[in-house]
């Protein structure tokens, strides 16, 4: 073998950390078991989400303790409506992905196969401590899919409830069964990514199935305590039919129930398609309403400035309960055990006695392990 194919091989190996979920084949080769792909791969090859991969005959993850970057988000633009609103989220990713969406709106992160994009190194605790001192309430696993990085993001999990620290996954939800389990337990949150309501979406334009996630969101509802929030991308010409939207707020009202929220989101010409025009805020609203006939209680419109889309109503009265622009809050009409004031109609999800005050706010940060306590101990003042 040519050292120039072994360096390739063997680039980003030096820190890999065991995976889970996986076992040996009779021809030497090691079989992913983490996602529906089910990845066979020869002895310094990588699955299709280039994280996982085969070193010495024993699956391992690549990525362990190394980011595309940090930064401080609203919980907002996870999208989570129902889960501590107002309040500050640490967000970070890392490289690569289990599916390979076309559309995908982090294409340069969930994309990445350079090793070098991975520029800040953290671990669990870490991260768990730099939430802490910045005042956040949560870390989210975002950007790229968590599911590829399970290990690090469960142990990341672990690291941040020992210091009271929340947990959210921002995933598409294409995971088997047993890691399914094990991934969801360390959660507080998620938002699940449902692309589309159609096999033939998911198999052309993600090369992937829609079976999986839905069995993902199904598993959230019924049989964890994970709250949990969907996002449907809406594209033009592709899923944004109301024939779809009709089936999809259906199969949700039924398999998952009414309070779950459901965000319809604009999509923006990326990645692989760049031919196909910007979601018209009228599409969003359109299937809104869709949703809110076939029953479903919380309904949402994003990536737009729409004050009636995006406000929650309390589904026992009318009255708004909270007004948002974007990642705005405004109004808050919320008893503190999350009750509409009006009426005593509880709201689903998880409220505090006032909302947060971060608003639209975005902070970029650095988590290095030498320089964690000095640079955000001094940073946390100015969260707060």
């Amino acid at each position: 073998m040519a050292e120039t194919e072994i360096a390739e091989r063997e680039e980003g190996f030096a820190d890999a950390h065991p995976g889970r979920y996986w076992h040996r084949l009779d021809d030497k080769r090691v079989q992913c078991d983490l996602c529906p792909r089910y990845c066979k791969v020869h002895e310094g090859q990588r699955g299709l989400c280039f994280v996982r991969a085969n070193r010495g005959g024993e699956m391992v993850l690549t990525t362990y303790g190394r980011s595309s970057g940090f930064c401080i988000d609203p919980i907002e633009k996870k999208p989570l409506n129902h889960y501590l609103p107002g309040t500050p989220i640490l967000s970070f990713g890392t490289a690569g992905c289990n599916l390979t969406c076309k559309f995908c709106q982090n294409w340069d992160i969930s994309k990445s196969r350079e090793f070098d994009r991975l520029t800040s190194r953290a671990g669990p605790e870490d991260i768990a401590r730099a939430a802490k001192l910045t005042g956040c309430r949560s870390v989210a696993f975002t950007y790229n899919d968590p599911v590829i990085f399970l290990e690090y993001a469960v142990d990341t999990a672990i690291a941040c409830r020992a210091l009271g620290i929340k947990t959210v996954a921002v995933t598409a939800g294409y995971i088997c069964d047993e890691p399914r389990v094990e991934f969801f337990r360390h959660m507080d949150a998620c938002n699940l990514d449902l692309k589309a309501f159609t096999e033939e979406f998911y198999h052309r334009l993600c090369t992937g199935h829609i079976e999986p996630v839905k069995e993902t969101a199904k598993y959230l509802k019924h049989h964890t305590d994970c709250w949990f929030e969907l996002t449907t991308l809406l594209i033009p010409g592709e899923n944004d039919g109301d024939a779809e939207i009709e089936e999809l707020t259906q199969w949700v009202r039924d398999a998952l129930g009414p309070d779950v929220p459901l965000h319809f989101t604009a999509f923006h010409p990326d990645w692989k398609m760049m031919d196909r025009p910007p979601t018209p805020p009228a599409t969003l609203t359109r299937a809104r309403k869709i949703g809110l006939k076939n029953g479903l209680r919380y309904v949402y419109t994003g990536n737009v400035h729409d004050r009636e889309g995006g406000s929650t109503y309390c589904h026992g009265c009318g009255t708004m309960l909270i007004e948002r622009d974007w990642h705005l809050l405004g109004r808050w009409h919320l008893t503190p055990d999350g009750r509409c004031r009006s009426c005593g109609t509880p709201c689903a999800g998880v409220f505090e006695a006032r909302p947060g005050t971060w608003g639209r706010r975005r902070a970029p940060i650095r988590i290095e392990a030498a320089a964690l306590y000095g640079a955000l101990r001094g940073a946390s003042r100015s969260f707060a």
